[in-house]
């Protein structure tokens, strides 16, 4: 079942939303060389925490942290660790909900550590305006199937693939809501969108091929071929004038 907040639903979701872009904010501006996963991780739960908010990851279906730290070849769902150290070149995803108010908000992005090759920074700049693309769609009377055209045009006009296996979703007071909302698709198919829905858009794009693995840890989801791959997030509420996004700071 879709859930249709009313207006002071959206209201009181978005003070979810801003502590989700705060923390995201935060946490990259840690990524650098030298820097573990695992401290990104603890400074983020400290601020949620210190915000009155709550990490909605932590324990979410088991998940054991408070963000999903994705590097390189990851996609999504990246377990923080100790043992995993940011290295110079690498692309870090970082994936924070948080919740306040009984609402939840989601983001995500890919950040650089330190210098970049072209090619990642060309996967990144895809990505990102991929995302774009997609809230461009999400108009009161599209259909879910309008976004995942958006995205799924822009990135393969670009020779880069679009991973099937996550989509975006509704977000509300529960962190994971109908209707799914793929990354790929056929415009005018899907359930049509209606002002008051809220939903979380979030391409998850490789370099290379689609297919991804989860590791033994039962989350840590890869590009089989290895290649990089990059995620880019908001969350954004459906309205008669437009999409409103929920999780960008001023």
């Amino acid at each position: 079942m879709i859930i249709v907040k009313t207006a002071r639903e959206i209201i009181r979701m978005q003070d979810a939303c801003t502590l989700s872009a705060r923390a995201l904010k935060l946490a990259g501006e840690m990524v650098e060389p030298g820097v573990s996963t695992y401290d990104i991780d603890r400074a983020v739960k400290k601020f949620i925490e210190g915000e009155g908010g709550v990490p909605s990851t932590l324990g979410y279906e088991g998940y054991p942290a408070s963000t999903c730290i994705s590097v390189n070849s990851v996609v999504v769902h990246g377990i923080p660790s100790k043992k995993t150290i940011l290295r110079q070149g690498d692309i870090v995803s970082i994936d924070i909900m948080a919740g306040m108010h009984g609402y939840h908000g989601d983001n995500a992005y890919t950040f650089p550590c330190g210098d970049i090759s072209k090619e990642a920074q060309a996967l990144l700049d895809a990505t990102k305006e991929s995302l774009y693309e997609g809230i461009k769609a999400a108009q009161a009377g599209n259909r879910t199937g309008d976004i995942g055209s958006a995205v799924q045009r822009y990135v393969e006009a670009r020779s880069y693939s679009v991973v099937r296996s996550f989509t975006g979703h509704g977000v509300g007071a529960n962190l994971h809501e109908e209707p799914s909302i793929p990354n790929y698709g056929t415009p005018g198919r899907g359930p049509r969108l209606i002002p008051g829905m809220t939903i979380a858009i979030e391409p998850m794009i490789a370099m290379g091929g689609y297919k991804t693995r989860i590791l033994d840890d039962g989350w840590t989801a890869v590009t089989v071929d290895g290649s990089l791959a990059a995620h880019f997030e908001h969350t954004v509420a459906i309205t008669p004038d437009g999409p409103k996004i929920m999780t960008l700071l001023d």
